[in-house]
């Protein structure tokens, strides 16, 4: 159930375009045989028998609290990211800030105005959650990257290789393996604790030093990975009315996410004045992370 061509497809603006594909649609997102096939699979294997309802409470709770005790520029931020190459994702194999300015141009060109800018800022910014990754701080990237979901209800089939929550703990226990688990229905995305990872820790990041983004960028970089919701539909017993709003936000969101993703160079060093007077406008010169 593919929920993203008839919501979206009078969503843009006028004088916006679309986004420039890199290769064919069909081709994103394979989870079957790219040639990044086996590390793809392990790490999911891995996250999706050990990342349980206890394991996300327990690390949303010590790094809301503690972060990762690093104070720095944005640009500083995604610069770090060098060091990280997602073992999540089939589609590229190069360093993560080309994808960030990647996916910041791929928005910008086709919301050019100033009244957009927060766009392209929430475009570059949107995985520097996977700073978590780092050697120093400490957690496997199966706790930082990869699709997300909801943990202390049912795993559903929209996930990706979703035959691997068959060996996770919450699978056959019964305060988690029902549709609702511990959650109300209709109790809103807010409610519900998400796996552990980058999305949610830089929703944290812009919350704890109170930038200045609107509730659309936030919900972008909180759910960009949340793909069994945005992509499949899966999960709306859990959805208010907020949610489905800002639904058709992260999916628009999500074409230059992930569409923009290619294996070649992006150039830094000319791109560095106008992101880096962006960052400033919506958040403090030094970011807490």
């Amino acid at each position: 159930r593919n929920m993203s061509s008839d919501v979206v497809a009078s969503f843009l603006p006028d004088g916006a375009s679309e986004v420039q594909y890199t290769k064919d649609k069909a081709d994103f997102r394979n989870y079957a045989d790219s040639k990044l096939q086996d590390r793809v699979s392990r790490t999911y294997e891995v996250q999706h028998t050990q990342m349980t309802y206890t394991y996300a409470q327990e690390k949303l709770k010590h790094f809301t609290t503690h972060g990762i005790n690093m104070e720095m520029t944005i640009w500083e931020a995604c610069e770090m990211l060098n060091a990280i190459v997602d073992e999540s994702d089939p589609d590229v194999d190069t360093p993560q800030i080309h994808h960030l300015l990647q996916t910041a141009e791929a928005i910008r060109r086709a919301y050019p105005g100033e009244e957009w800018d927060w766009f392209h800022l929430t475009g570059l910014i949107h995985d520097l959650g996977k700073l978590l990754a780092l050697p120093q701080v400490g957690l496997p990237q199966w706790a930082v990257v990869g699709d997300t979901f909801p943990v202390g209800c049912k795993f559903v089939e929209e996930n990706v290789f979703s035959e691997f929550f068959a060996a996770n703990p919450d699978n056959s226990d019964p305060r988690y393996n029902t549709v609702n688990g511990v959650y109300e229905p209709g109790c809103g995305l807010d409610k519900v604790t998400m796996s552990w990872g980058h999305d949610e820790y830089m929703y944290q990041v812009c919350l704890r030093n109170k930038a200045t983004l609107p509730v659309q960028a936030l919900y972008m970089i909180r759910f960009h990975s949340f793909y069994p919701w945005h992509r499949y539909g899966a999960y709306t017993h859990l959805l208010n009315d907020q949610d489905r709003d800002m639904l058709k936000w992260v999916l628009e969101f999500n074409k230059y996410d992930l569409y923009s993703k290619e294996d070649v160079a992006v150039d830094v060093a000319a791109l560095k004045g106008y992101y880096t007077k962006l960052a400033h406008k919506y958040f403090p010169e030094k970011v807490k992370f």
